[in-house]
């Protein structure tokens, strides 16, 4: 099952390059957000991750909800957050 995860974003690491550092469940991964390149990621910004790219922005209340959500379903999200914690963007 892929499923696409809510990360706060605390570093652009490169505006040209459209890369961020996200925060998920503690673990930090650096993603594209070349896709959102239109709406404007900053620091402190919620977005759905999915391997390795931000696929949209949310909110704080949406991020938390969908992660309790995911948290419940066991399995799916330990192998979702496995992926996040294998996902490097070079």
């Amino acid at each position: 099952m892929c499923l696409g995860i809510p990360g706060e974003v605390i570093e652009i690491i490169d505006h040209e390059a459209c890369l961020a550092k996200v925060e998920v469940s503690g673990v930090q991964r650096d993603i594209s957000i070349r896709l959102l390149a239109d709406e404007g990621v900053s620091v402190g910004d919620w977005v759905l991750v999915h391997v390795g790219f931000a696929l949209s922005k949310i909110d704080q209340d949406e991020a938390n909800a969908t992660l309790d959500q995911i948290k419940k379903l066991g399995k799916p999200y330990e192998e979702e957050m496995e992926a996040f914690m294998e996902t490097e963007i070079v």
